[in-house]
């Protein structure tokens, strides 16, 4: 492990032995990543990628980051976890295996493949570790690049804490802006949008950030000749080097054989972070990748004899060996003597590990054998019970899903006999044990959810007013949220000098500050990672993305990585990020489409919330604020310069998340809608109630978590009939409302009529009013719709219209 040290002086005998520790940590890493591809190929384990051939770089990174850092990497950087005292062999290996102990399995309790690393930010009650005192790893994800946005909201987050004054509990999360977020990414995936992406913002923000590439020449079996221009990401960035006129990156340069040199490399690097808040750029080269890219497949397939005979020459711990010997740090015999231990070390660590991850299973294996032995004495189909347990039996190495399937398969056998009762209760109290291992903390389960902000109604004067402009409730509230909580930012295009394309941020730059009220260039990744990154530290951003449509941008970050934090890290690390955006009813393909059943499909894991009119708005992020979990917003685009009473208790009245609200009472049909579309919804039921429908409507508010208090299903009792409105296309978010109506709520039960949808076209708006009119749900579409339900009713009263 590498400790952060006192003072800089450093005798012979001390560097001796910091780099016999380091070769020591470089060897047991690289005999995790061989032993763990045989226990894939043994089948112990599913699937493994390893990061061996990196390990000598990882080392010189450990040695600089410093309490209080944080790493967003990729599933490479296992030396480097070790080097910092976060991994152990034992724990590699029940990453590898998948063991749902969060005790023995801390990076995902199983839930990831081995190689994605994490340290805990949060307390067992979800409130917040201090972050000063640790050295700290975000949440690795597979997707290529992925981890870049997020990086750069970890550097961010340290100019904020330096540069603004009066944030609650900083000292938790940082020391006067001194962390550094290091990166890490494999060359080939430089080749991504979001890597470049990154790069950009980091080198206009100018962020404390240090961006590693382990560059082994190849992406999979890909070589750098179809992935990078001239072969050579450093060379082509070298338009971002800063110079004496202008700000840009430090682009450094290192091969990732050389001990000494990428000490001095990474020294360097980290003094120009650290104290001038400049972004780094540190191209690894030389690296090599002994066993290929993963336990998928063999590098032989694609490397000619001259590479393969390269890399074994270069391999970074070989080069290590050889210049330890060279400078007498080492003898031979003592190297071979620290590469027997180490090996002995791995080997009794991996026996360790499979021991805790299989015995606890070996275990509920016999109690089963020894319930289906039991139970076969008295049924009438002893022979097939006594074969699924004689089977169940011979599995040396059992699954859980081995023996859920040889119980679930005997229970359809004794279902009028006397053991059924036993065998159906083992089976779901093994289910309920085991199923909240694998699906707990997709939503936070501390006190700070969502559920625990209570509605607070708006207060309004007693003396009449006149009405203002929706955006004019937005702003003013923005304004008290920014007066109470210091740690709240907002940022997006536009976001900033002229207050949004809406004016609902109106003067909060010049009353708040560039820093925390702030523009950002065109680049929705990136806006959001900014505000997972921040959020991952402490503070409360909201991240603006300028119209729904442009979210489709940045939908991967938000599905693969913000939504499936808490999930991922079983609750181990939140980022309570709120997105604001607007959307609905502009006319035109590319500013009016709602696409939320894509949205709400990808993002489980983030609320969706969809308020009808500003006072809504304002009043769920004030909800938010009091909570730890991520959620978007969407403001209904045509409703900024619509009238609303002036609220007198900004910043204080809540809007309920997961609640709907009845806006009009009725007895014959159950109007559903949501956003712009429920000012329709309403004008039709005013309309339909002249001539004697009369219409219940019911405002979502809130997609996911979708009506808790099942307010819609009490309606349909009363009406018997339901339409859902929705400017989705065909079978977009409509079905999933009718899925919970129908299936979770029971609404099923109580329909005389059979549910029934009102959406948009199947293809996007057309442009124009006359687009919009033939694209999405009119208001004589609702009437319409409801008329010819009634006429099914009653063709004599509700005769058909055509």
């Amino acid at each position: 492990m590498i400790k952060e040290k006192s003072s800089s002086t450093l005798t012979f005998e001390d560097f001796k032995t910091e780099v016999l520790n380091d070769y020591k940590i470089a060897i047991i890493s690289r005999e995790c990543s061989l032993l763990g591809r045989r226990e894939v190929l043994t089948g112990k384990a599913k699937f493994g990628i390893f990061g061996d051939g990196k390990e000598v770089p990882q080392l010189a990174m450990a040695k600089f980051f410093k309490n209080g850092d944080f790493r967003s990497g990729y599933y490479r950087d296992q030396t480097f976890m070790m080097a910092i005292g976060q991994l152990t062999v034992e724990q590699f290996f029940a990453g590898l295996y998948g063991n749902t102990n969060i005790e023995e399995e801390p990076m995902s309790a199983g839930r990831q493949m081995g190689g994605h690393f994490v340290t805990h930010s949060l307390n067992e009650d979800g409130s917040w570790k201090d972050l000063t005192k640790q050295k700290n790893s975000s949440a690795d994800i597979s997707p290529t690049a992925g981890q870049m946005p997020r990086l750069l909201g970890l550097a961010q987050a340290s100019k904020i804490y330096r540069q603004v004054q009066g944030i609650p509990n900083a000292a938790n999360f940082s020391v006067d802006g001194n962390e550094v977020a290091w990166g890490t990414i494999g060359n080939a995936s430089t080749s991504e949008g979001l890597f470049f992406e990154t790069i950009n913002a980091a080198g206009v923000l100018q962020v404390p950030m240090i961006v590693s590439v382990w560059d082994d020449e190849y992406g999979i079996s890909v070589h750098a000749r179809h992935q990078t221009t001239k072969e050579n990401i450093s060379e082509i960035l070298k338009g971002y080097q800063r110079d004496k006129n202008d700000k840009g990156y430090e682009i450094l340069r290192v091969k990732g054989w050389d001990y000494s040199d990428l000490i001095s490399t990474y020294e360097k690097a980290s003094a120009i972070a650290r104290e001038k808040h400049v972004p780094v750029l540190i191209h690894v080269n030389e690296l090599t990748q002994p066993q290929g890219h993963s336990s998928s497949g063999s590098h032989e397939r694609y490397k000619d004899a001259d590479r393969l005979a390269w890399e074994r020459d270069y391999d970074c711990i070989r080069q290590m060996k050889l210049w330890m010997i060279a400078i007498n740090i080492a003898s031979p015999e003592e190297i071979d003597e620290i590469d027997a231990n180490a090996k002995k070390e791995v080997l009794e660590g991996k026996k360790a590990a499979w021991s805790t991850f299989i015995q606890p299973i070996v275990e509920e294996q016999k109690e089963l054998v020894s319930l289906l032995n039991r139970i076969a004495e008295t049924s009438v189909n002893k022979e097939i019970i006594l074969k699924h347990s004689a089977n169940l039996t011979r599995i040396k190495d059992p699954l859980k899903k081995e023996i859920l399937v040889a119980a679930r398969k005997t229970l359809r056998l004794i279902i009028n006999e006397k053991g059924k009762s036993e065998l159906s209760n083992w089976i779901t109290s093994f289910t309920n044990k085991n199923q909240h291992k694998f699906s707990s903390h997709l939503y936070s389960e501390s006190e700070m959810n969502v559920f625990s902000a209570k509605e607070v109604l708006p207060k309004y004067s007693d003396i009449k007013i006149e009405e203002t402009d929706g955006r004019m409730i937005l702003r003013d509230n923005f304004d008290a949220i920014f007066s109470k909580y210091p740690e709240a930012l907002i940022f997006g295009e536009d976001s900033g000098n002229i207050g949004d394309v809406n004016q609902g941020l109106e003067g909060m730059q010049e009353k708040y500050g560039e820093l925390r009220v702030a523009d950002v260039g065109i680049r929705e990744a990136t806006i959001i990672g900014q505000g997972i990154g921040m959020a991952l530290r402490g503070l409360r951003p909201i991240a603006e993305i300028q119209y729904l449509d442009y979210l489709l941008y940045a939908i991967q970050i938000m599905s693969d990585d913000l939504a499936t934090l808490q999930y991922r890290t079983v609750g181990k690390q939140k980022a309570p990020l709120i997105i604001r955006t607007r959307g609905h009813r502009l006319e035109g393909i590319w500013h009016s489409g709602s696409p939320m059943g894509m949205i709400i499909n990808a993002v489980r894991g983030i609320h969706v919330l969809v308020p009808r009119n500003m006072t809504k708005a304002a009043g769920f992020y004030n909800s938010l604020l009091e909570c730890d979990e991520p959620a978007l917003v969407i403001e209904c685009l045509n409703g900024y310069r619509l009238k609303e009473k002036m609220p007198l208790n900004y910043g204080e009245f809540k809007t309920p998340i997961g609640v709907v609200e009845t806006i009009k009472k009725g007895s014959d049909v159950t109007l559903v809608s949501y956003g712009s579309t429920l000012r329709l919804v309403e004008q039709a039921a005013k309309e339909l109630l002249e001539i004697g429908i009369d219409c219940e409507v019911v405002d979502i508010q809130s997609l996911l978590p979708f009506d808790i208090n099942h307010d819609i299903v009490k309606s349909i009792v009363k009406t018997n009939r339901l339409l859902v409105i929705d400017e989705d296309v065909p079978g977009g978010a409509s079905a999933f409302i009718l899925q919970q109506i129908i299936e979770q709520q029971d609404g099923y039960n109580y329909l005389d009529s059979k549910p029934q949808t009102l959406t948009a076209k199947a293809h996007r708006p057309s442009y124009g009013t006359d687009g919009d009119y033939f694209s999405k749900p009119s208001a004589e579409d609702i009437f319409e719709k409801v008329y010819e339900m009634m006429n099914e009713v009653n063709p004599s009263k509700f005769p058909s219209l055509y």
